[in-house]
Order: structure tokens, then sequence, then C-alpha cells
């Protein structure tokens, strides 16, 4: 399978279901009413998985017949450059590898592929300063799962994300270093541009410490992954929710990263009217990102720490669920009371319902997206501008279902006749055609409300002008 160059047009973000019923549909979505808004595609994973909506795999090796098959990826990478997923940090616990290791235990070829609390503590656990000092996904749960061997025995072994998922040993363990070299090759080779290293901060660990990013061994394993894909011509992108510290040190080694940053920032500016943080981001941010409003998570919260002070960062938190209650009471069930502190990781909560569903400051937002430094990434129910979703919330009780609705083919057209659906997609073929954005991006002076960028690639240029208290904008290009 051949794969097209890394470009800077904008990418889609979708899961291979969510735009119609499948691969097809969605080629066919891509080629019809979104046409030349997007170069690329990042099809969220399509290998067949127990749970998470793909994020559970037991296999890369082949597509999940509900979706299609190779030959339907290959197709669309035709048209455009894609971005595969790898769970770097966790695999399914029906996958073959985990099936073998309870079969088997010490006899399994896979007896050190997983994390056995045995191995890794001294003692066979951590103390109680050590268990505190783990950065944990999971709040109010522990670090572990009970494995359950067929002998009658058990031991605890690492999970960090669900149940369903049980962490790899990818520091220590040669078998399951092999098992990511096998893998990245082979995804590198079937057809993708980049690789998403999913929960990259969570797989190094060390006793010690947090668990979480983890330096120097945090670059040993990027480096490892980098010398399988760079031969494929293929670019990593490591996924970390974290202060924007985090993002640096990956730029400065000339990593991609992701501006995760950019989502709570826009909506202080949009409730405040005030423009100085956004705008200090969009001057140092790095130029080799991906700009995200939303994605198949939550809206990070941490992630925009220190770039706002807390004060002004929680009343950002609190006013987006102020204006949904709904997500709000999703968040107190499951969570606990809501309150001022960073007790909330994400919000569960569609883009266009955290800007309180108006129409022009969502539209003004995704137009400071489309213009900053680095590739606009677009996530499919937001580019649909659409509404939280919580009849499936009520079906799956997952709270990242709120922002994961379900499309039919003749729910696309409907959504594409809206005015704030055409504005969106009018910039992204702006954004993918005109020259000026290949050119070089400029950050003009301007008032504490306003935001003005300018792109400029020789006699070519396009400016944005946006004013946050009016939330009105206007573009101007050659």
């Amino acid at each position: 399978m051949s794969h097209k160059n890394l470009n800077h047009t904008a990418m889609l973000i979708t899961y291979p279901d969510s735009l119609g019923n499948n691969l097809q549909d969605l080629h066919k979505v891509l080629q019809g009413p979104f046409r030349g808004a997007f170069g690329g595609l990042h099809i969220l994973p399509f290998f067949p998985s127990s749970g998470d909506r793909g994020f559970s795999p037991i296999t890369y090796r082949e597509v999940d017949p509900r979706f299609g098959t190779w030959d339907d990826i290959d197709a669309i990478g035709q048209d455009y450059y894609l971005m595969y997923d790898y769970m770097i940090n966790h695999i399914s616990v029906q996958s073959p590898e985990y099936q073998d290791f309870l079969h088997n235990k010490d006899a399994s070829r896979y007896r050190d592929f997983f994390i056995r609390f045995k191995d890794f503590w001294n003692g066979g656990e951590p103390t109680k300063e050590e268990d505190e000092a783990i950065y944990r996904r999971r709040i109010g749960k522990g670090t572990y799962i009970t494995a359950h061997f067929d002998d009658g025995t058990e031991e605890k072994v690492w999970c960090t994300v669900s149940d369903e998922q049980v962490d790899i040993n990818c520091q220590r363990s040669e078998v399951a270093k092999r098992f990511l070299k096998d893998n990245l090759a082979f995804l590198s080779a079937h057809g993708c541009s980049l690789v998403r290293l999913d929960a990259f901060a969570y797989a190094t660990k060390k006793a010690g410490t947090n668990c979480f990013f983890v330096e120097p061994e945090v670059w040993d394993l990027m480096r490892e992954c980098h010398d399988v894909v760079k031969p494929l011509n293929v670019e990593l992108l490591p996924e970390i929710h974290e202060n924007y510290f985090t993002q640096m040190k990956l730029s400065e080694r000339g990593y991609w990263v992701y501006d995760f940053q950019l989502p709570m920032l826009l909506l202080n500016a949009i409730f405040t009217g005030k423009t100085m943080y956004l705008k200090n981001w969009l001057r140092i941010c790095s130029p080799r990102q991906f700009t995200t409003l939303d994605t198949h998570d939550g809206i990070g919260v941490v992630d925009a720490r220190y770039l706002l002070p807390d004060y002004e960062l929680q009343d950002t938190k609190m006013h987006v669920y102020e204006m949904n209650p709904g997500t709000a009471k999703i968040f107190s069930e499951l969570r606990g009371p809501l309150n001022r502190t960073f007790n909330t990781y994400q919000i569960n909560c569609s883009y266009f319902d955290a800007c309180g569903a108006d129409e022009k400051a969502y539209e003004m937002a995704r137009a400071i997206q489309i213009f900053a430094p680095g590739i606009p990434q677009v996530y499919y129910q937001g580019l649909l501008a659409g509404t939280n979703d919580f009849a499936l919330f009520e079906k799956t009780k997952q709270p990242r279902d709120v922002n994961r609705r379900f499309y039919s083919l003749s729910d696309i057209e409907k959504e594409v006749q809206r005015p704030v659906v055409r504005a969106v997609l009018e910039l992204l073929r702006l954004r993918n055609t005109h020259p000026a954005f290949s050119g070089t991006y400029h950050l003009l002076a301007s008032s504490d409300h306003e935001v003005t960028i300018r792109w400029e690639n020789g006699l070519s240029w396009a400016e944005l002008h946006a004013d946050f208290s009016d939330h009105s904008y206007s573009v101007t290009h050659t």
C-alpha cells in the first residue's frame, strides 16, 4: 500500500462508522459534502477491539469487518494523507497475548509482556507514598487489574485506563519491544503518513516516580518508535494531555505535538472578551503542531494550566458547565460534586455547546483554529456544529459519548446546509488551497479584545481579524 506524504492541509478526525455506516460511506462523504475541505484524515481505531470505541485493540493486522477492509483504507489513502492510532501503553484483555499469559502464566512467551506487580515493586506492592505519587487516569481507582490464571492462581498486573485495557511492558520486555516494532512497521507499510501514539506518556513507568512521562526513559521509547517509522517516511504524533511544558519538550526535539491548549484558551477569550492569554499562546506555540478544538475525548482542562491563571481556568470550566447543565449532571453523578479544583480532567461536551451554541462565537473560534500555526484537525461532530448527544450517553453510560454522535448520510446532507457549517467548510477550503498558508505566520498587534493573524507567501497573503467583544470576524486575502 502506498501513502500520500504529510502536507499542511487540514485533517478530519472521525470514527470509521460515524459519518455513514462504514469506510466506504466515509469516503463518499469526503468526496461529496466535504470535498475540498480536507487533505488529511485521522481514522480513529478501525481494528478489531473489545471496547472503548476501538481503543482496546485485539490486533493491528486486521480491519474490523464491520467497517470494511484494507482495500477500503487504501482507496481513501489514494486521496488523503492518513493517520492511524497505535495504543502504545495498552492492549485488550481479549488479545491473544494476554489470553496466552492467562492460560500459561510463567510458561507463556508473554510472561514479561505485561507489568506484573510482583516484579515491578519491591515486595510486590507500592508503598503508600509510591501509590499516592502515581499520575492517575482513573480517578479514585487502582492502577491494576487482577490476572486470574488457568492454574487457579492470581496476581496484580498494571492497568492505567480501564479494566478492558491491560498495560504493556514496553520498557523492559524484549517480546514487548518486538511487538511494538513489528506493529509500527506493519502500520507504516499500510498507507499511513502519521502514527498517533495513544496514551504515550503512561507507557514509561519507574518505581519512585509518578509513572507519567518519565525522563530520560521516555526519550528512549520515542527514539525506538522513530527509528522504526523514519525509513518508511512516516511521522509520529504522541498523544499527551498535560500542561504545555511537556509539549514544548517534545517540540524542542523536533517531534510533532498536539495543541490541546487552544480549546480552553479560546473559550476563555470568548467568555471574557480578553485575548491577552490567547495571543500569548499564539506567539509561543510550536509550528509543528496539530491544532484542535475538540476530539473523541473531552475538552482538556489541565492542558491550559499555567497559560491562564488558575482562577481564570476554573471560571472558564465552570461557565461551560453552567451553560450545559446536562454535562454538569453527568459529571456530578459519575465523578462527584463539581468544584473549582482540578478534579476535572476533561469536560465531556461538544465544542459547539461549550460555546453556548452561539453560532457567531463558534464560527469565530474555528476561524482562529484554521489560521493558527500548525495543521488544523477538525473533529467530525465539531465540523457539523453538533450538540451533545445525551441519548447516546444514556445508552452507553460513557460520558465521552455525548460527543461521539452517529450521523447517517441523510443527516450529513441536512447538516451541511446550516450556515455555520457551510462557513466552516469554506474556511477550510481556503486554508487548503490558498498559497499564503504555505508561507510565514504573523500575529499582528491588536487591542486586548482583538486577534489579527496574517499569512504571507511571496505576493500572496491571507489575513484574519477577530473581535472578541462581539464575536465578529473578517477574512481578506489575495
